[in-house]
């Protein structure tokens, strides 16, 4: 998962901090605690050696009873190689570690090179242009004219500014659903959820899934089949209702999408259901039909969250979907799904930059219980090594 981002970003650090310590005149230093033994004691003695008489006369012995030339028994060999692997066991080896050899300040002109390499480098994961350039800009700001003396540690360093900058990426202002749940419960409504997106992104099960999350912490549910444009878009939603458990609000193909999840949330407040989840037809940006009535449905139902769904694996395409809903319907978070197949890692850092509103879940597997909450330091961790890989199941559950 985010292989490719994690790459680059590793390449980055590594390039810096050869910058720092060139400047540095780094000098290479033995990190030893003791001198290492002279080479020729860490050598295994020779069987005829006259220093390992019993060894010795352990192997002519067998050589006498089992005839000259044959192997020594199994036993003797044992403890010949014990001898060999006890003496490799206290080799004492050098160890280089590279240091400082002055203090170091950073110029522009130092890291240049290697910030350019790393905008080619980060566009190629599919980060948006913007998102490259926020982060060189950051990583200016934290590294030129930053005094490193001769104790401090270069990676850590450029690393943590790094990881300063991708946090300065994803510092929307997160929204927790669960509040906004509550709230409505407090007024005797149901939280309206609309999600909105392209075809083929997994918006439905997203749905699903996210049905599934809500009824697994308490909250009752319905679904709005108001994808009433794409063939088998009806059934697919009341397959997943069967089988999360919640029923599903839907209308004759064709109909009016607006009108379907106003049925639901009427159905939801006569019955006290906590959540409305609505569904939407698929659509481009550019079929202006389509995203009138999107923009008819949000009019009418006035959800509490707009929610874009987007495939982490289109990269740059779903940076461009995402700004195309934010300016037609004002999203107000985003789901990204297949995002543990996702090998660039672009799209999870981009979108919720470029539309400056926060990304909510994110599909993690195929099971009903694979929608995992964002989380910043998740992130962070993921593309920097600090936490233990995550295995997600590829069982389905639909």
């Amino acid at each position: 998962m985010f292989g490719s981002l994690k790459e680059k970003l590793s390449k980055t650090v590594s390039k810096i901090t050869e910058k720092i310590y060139s400047k540095g005149k780094a000098e290479k230093k033995p990190d030893v605690t003791k001198e290492a033994p002279p080479k020729e004691e860490l050598k295994s003695t020779p069987v005829e050696s006259k220093t390992e008489p019993y060894e010795t006369k352990q192997i002519i012995k067998t050589e006498t009873e089992s005839g000259p030339g044959t192997e020594p028994k199994t036993e003797e060999k044992k403890k010949e190689n014990k001898k060999v692997g006890f003496l490799d066991r206290f080799k004492i080896t050098k160890t280089i570690k590279k240091v400082l050899g002055k203090d170091v300040v950073l110029t522009e002109d130092d890291i240049e090179e290697v910030l350019d390499e790393m905008e080619l480098e980060l566009l190629e994961a599919d980060v948006a242009y913007e998102v490259v350039e926020k982060i060189i800009e950051s990583l200016k700001e934290q590294l030129v004219g930053t005094k490193i003396s001769a104790k401090d540690d270069p990676e850590e360093i450029t690393i943590n500014a790094l990881k300063n900058a991708i946090r300065g990426i994803l510092s929307q202002k997160s929204i927790n659903i669960y509040d906004i749940i509550e709230e409505k419960k407090k007024l005797n409504e149901p939280a309206v959820f609309v999600f909105v997106g392209i075809n083929g992104t997994g918006k439905t099960t997203s749905i699903a899934k996210l049905a599934y999350k809500l009824k697994e912490k308490g909250y009752s549910v319905v679904l709005a089949a108001g994808d009433t444009f794409r063939a088998g878009a009806i059934e697919q939603l009341e397959e997943h209702g069967k089988n999360v458990g919640v029923k599903v609000i839907k209308h004759q193909k064709g109909a009016d999408s607006a009108a379907v999840i106003y049925d639901a949330i009427q159905h939801a407040k006569a019955r006290g259901i906590n959540v409305v989840l609505a569904d939407t037809a698929g659509r481009q940006a550019t079929n202006i039909n389509l995203m009138d009535e999107i923009r008819k449905v949000v009019r009418v139902t006035k959800p509490d969250l707009t929610i874009f769904v987007g495939d982490s694996l289109a990269g740059n395409d779903a940076i461009t979907q995402a700004e195309e809903f934010n300016r037609a319907v004002n999203v107000d978070g985003a789901i990204l799904t297949k995002v543990d197949a996702d090998a660039k890692g672009g799209a999870a850092l981009s979108i919720a930059y470029s539309i400056g509103k926060p990304v909510l879940f994110m599909g993690v597997g195929q099971r009903y219980g694979d929608l995992q909450e964002f989380d910043v330091d998740w992130m962070i961790n993921k593309l920097f090594g600090d936490d233990e890989e995550v295995k997600f199941s590829t069982e389905r559950e639909f």
